[in-house]
């Protein structure tokens, strides 16, 4: 009887190890390909294009971020939006608009408002700081995309975080750690958003997708693609940028 109980005992603490050990490694994966995408910080250059089965638009911007915490994003065309700013610090948001010189804090009840009248949500502009610290992590198994082999991972929002989404699949390519697709659920446990990358080349020194698109499942024939034209990384930047008082004349 003792030893069954010692054998019971010693597969207890092995698969505790085990699951302990695969979930540090999932939180390991989902960490170091945030690091990939962000860098320490970094100047993007983007093209927004909004596409609808009537119309299409287009936004450019130039973006700053500094480690998880601080980001800046000024829109440069079209004239009617130039010069329009979202700041971002933790997990707050401002958008300082020109046209009517006012900043305005973007509470809670507004972070799943669509931003600029993308795919992308105003909680789309905090969340990817988030899923490293709000979220636990499971390696669900490994998959395929586009030929790279990928790790499958679950993300479940923890206890009392400040997060919109109940369940996120993320698939992560295993030789570069990118960020290749990722599934948004909603608490009923409905696919709400997914998005996809593409196009995978250098940027800024880094192998990374070139492409990303949101697609609202509620009508796949709508969807943001969002593409970097240039990016820089790990620039020697100042906190001080990162201030309502600086995002009134960024340009």
């Amino acid at each position: 009887m003792m030893r069954v109980l010692l054998t019971a005992f010693v597969l207890h603490l092995l698969l505790s190890s085990h699951h302990a050990a695969r979930a540090q490694d999932a939180a390991e994966i989902v960490a170091r390909a945030d690091r990939h995408l962000r860098g320490e910080s970094s100047v993007a250059e983007l093209t927004v294009i909004v596409q609808r089965p009537d119309y299409s638009r287009e936004l450019r911007l130039k973006a700053w971020s500094l480690g998880t915490e601080y980001s800046l994003i000024l829109i440069t065309y079209p004239a009617r939006d130039k010069g329009t700013t979202f700041l971002k610090r933790g997990n707050e948001i401002w958008n300082w608009i020109p046209a009517i010189e006012r900043v305005i804090k973007i509470p809670p009840s507004m972070m799943m408002q669509s931003w600029m009248g993308s795919d992308f949500n105003n909680d789309d502009l905090v969340r990817e700081s988030s899923i490293v610290e709000d979220y636990g992590h499971a390696v669900l198994g490994d998959s395929t995309i586009a030929g790279r082999e990928c790790w499958q991972l679950e993300l479940r929002p923890r206890p009392e975080a400040p997060v919109v989404w109940d369940r996120i699949l993320l698939w992560v390519g295993k030789q570069h750690y990118l960020q290749l697709r990722a599934e948004y659920y909603d608490e009923d446990g409905e696919l709400v958003n997914v998005m996809q990358a593409s196009e995978v080349k250098e940027l800024g020194g880094r192998l990374l997708p070139a492409v990303w698109e949101m697609i609202p499942q509620d009508d796949p024939r709508k969807r943001t693609i969002l593409r970097y034209e240039a990016v820089e990384f790990d620039l020697p930047m100042d906190e001080g940028i990162f201030t309502q008082r600086y995002m009134k004349r960024v340009h």
